[in-house]
């Protein structure tokens, strides 16, 4: 019999300026190095999804949004765990992006986003706003 998998549900922010996404790479230490995702985290227990997301991005990101709509929610079986991917478009308050948990961040069109290794989780995503941003909704 084998042992069932975690879930860890996390979240992930689109932030939209000007028809670009916040884009972030992950570090080279840690899992799935060098992949490309929405800024983000675990929710924690006794934490809404959009609570979870205004801490991640102020504790990852040193910067403050106002959380949207859901984009996408997505079920992702890694080898590590199932990881539970729910994205909102978010609203850039106040802040600039600072490099915390990633080694780059960028600004990038929908064609930009692309070109760029995504972790697999949030493929769905990625597609939904490329879509969203190509169509103008």
């Amino acid at each position: 019999m084998s042992a069932e998998k975690l879930v860890i549900p996390v979240v992930g922010a689109v932030i939209r300026s000007e028809g670009r996404v916040l884009c972030a790479r992950r570090g080279a230490s840690g899992r799935l190095a060098g992949h490309w995702e929405f800024p983000g985290g675990k929710v924690e227990l006794g934490e809404s999804p959009r609570e979870a997301l205004v801490r991640e991005i102020d504790e990852e990101l040193r910067c403050e949004v106002l959380v949207g709509s859901r984009v996408e929610s997505t079920r992702h079986e890694y080898d590590f765990a199932t990881i539970v991917l729910t994205t909102f478009y978010c609203d850039l308050l106040g802040g600039e992006p600072h490099l915390t948990d990633h080694d780059e961040v960028r600004w990038c069109t929908p064609g930009e986003m692309e070109g760029l290794l995504w972790a697999p989780a949030d493929i769905p995503a990625v597609e939904r706003v490329r879509r969203d941003l190509t169509h103008g909704d």
